[in-house]
C-alpha cells in the first residue's frame, strides 16, 4: 500500500533542503572569503533568497556557523574513527596524525573555524561540540596505547600537531615542508613523554652475571 507522506514530513523535507543550500553557500563563502567574510546578505545572494528569509532557517549568523561547527566536527569524527591500517600502536599514532593533517589542511576555513578562535564571540553549542569531544577521546586512547596518559602530554600533543598545520597552512600552502616533519615529530614527542621502564629481571640476572664474570 502505498503511504501518502504528511505535510509535516513534506515541511520537514523543505525546511532541511533549504537549511542544506545555506549551509553550502555558506561553505563556498568562507573557503573563498574567509570565515569573518561571510554576510548574510551575500549568503542571501548566492542561495536565491532575501537574507530575512534566512532567519527563518537560522536565527543568528552565529547559528549559521554553530550548524558549519556541528557538520566539521562530525565529518572529523568519522575520519578520525575509521579502520587502521596497522594494529602497532605507533603505526596506528601516526596514521592518525597523518589523517589529522590531511583533514586540517584539506579545508582552511573548516580548519581554523575547529581548531581555532577567529571569529570573536562565537562559540559552539555544547551539542555541536560533541563529536570534537569523541574525536579527542580517539587520540587520548591512541597515545595510551602508546603509554602516554598524562592530561599534559595530550595537550603538549595537540600543540605539537596544531602547530605544523598553522605552519604548513601558513607558510607552505600547497607543499610539504612541514608534513615532512611529522615522523620526526612524532618521534621526538614519544622519546620524551613515554615512561621509562624498568629493566626486566632477566635483565637485571643477565647484568648481574657479566658482572660476577668480569
Amino acid at each position: 500500500m502505498l503511504k501518502i507522506p504528511q505535510s509535516t514530513d513534506w515541511r520537514e523535507a523543505r525546511r532541511n533542503s533549504a537549511r542544506r543550500a545555506i549551509l553550502d553557500g555558506a561553505w563556498d563563502a568562507v573557503n573563498e572569503e574567509g570565515l569573518a567574510g561571510l554576510s548574510l546578505r551575500g549568503l542571501a545572494r548566492r542561495v536565491g533568497i532575501t537574507a530575512p528569509t534566512i532567519y527563518a532557517y537560522f536565527d543568528s549568523k552565529n547559528a549559521i556557523y554553530d550548524a558549519m561547527f556541528a557538520e566539521a566536527a562530525t565529518t572529523f569524527a568519522e575520519r578520525m574513527a575509521e579502520p587502521y591500517d596497522s594494529k602497532d600502536a605507533r603505526e596506528v599514532l601516526t596514521e592518525g596524525v597523518n589523517r589529522f593533517v590531511a583533514f586540517c589542511i584539506g579545508n582552511a576555513a573548516r580548519y581554523q573555524l575547529l581548531f581555532q578562535r577567529t571569529l570573536p564571540g562565537f562559540e559552539p553549542s555544547a551539542e555541536s561540540y560533541v563529536p570534537a569531544v569523541v574525536a579527542l577521546e580517539g587520540t587520548r586512547g591512541r597515545l595510551a596505547r602508546c603509554g602516554v596518559t598524562a592530561a599534559r602530554h595530550l595537550d603538549l600533543f595537540t600543540a605539537l600537531l596544531t602547530g605544523l598545520v598553522d605552519q604548513q597552512i601558513s607558510n607552505d600552502p600547497g607543499g610539504d615542508r612541514w608534513l615532512l616533519l611529522i615522523d620526526e615529530s612524532i618521534d621526538m614527542f614519544l622519546a620524551h613523554c613515554q615512561p621509562t621502564l624498568p629493566p626486566t629481571e632477566n635483565h637485571q640476572r643477565t647484568t648481574l652475571t657479566r658482572g660476577e664474570q668480569s
